[in-house]
């Protein structure tokens, strides 16, 4: 997960995450990762379209970014 995090850094990529609140709320975002430190990453939120923070110890998971087919 942390190799994922760096990397969106590095490349400038965005990836998606399952992110769980400090009042226990799910939610799934799409994000670009700015900074990572032991405890937090800053990154710019698609889904708020604001930089926002997250405690590493709630990210459920990470992953590339899934493209979208349509019809």
């Amino acid at each position: 997960m942390k190799n994922m995090i760096i990397r969106s850094i590095q490349k400038k990529e965005k990836i998606e995450m399952i992110y769980l609140s400090n009042d226990n709320q799910v939610s799934q975002r799409v994000i670009r990762v700015l900074k990572i430190n032991d405890e937090m990453i800053m990154a710019y939120c698609y889904t708020k379209r604001t930089i926002r923070t997250f405690k590493l110890e709630n990210i459920l998971s990470v992953g590339s970014v899934r493209k979208r087919m349509g019809a």
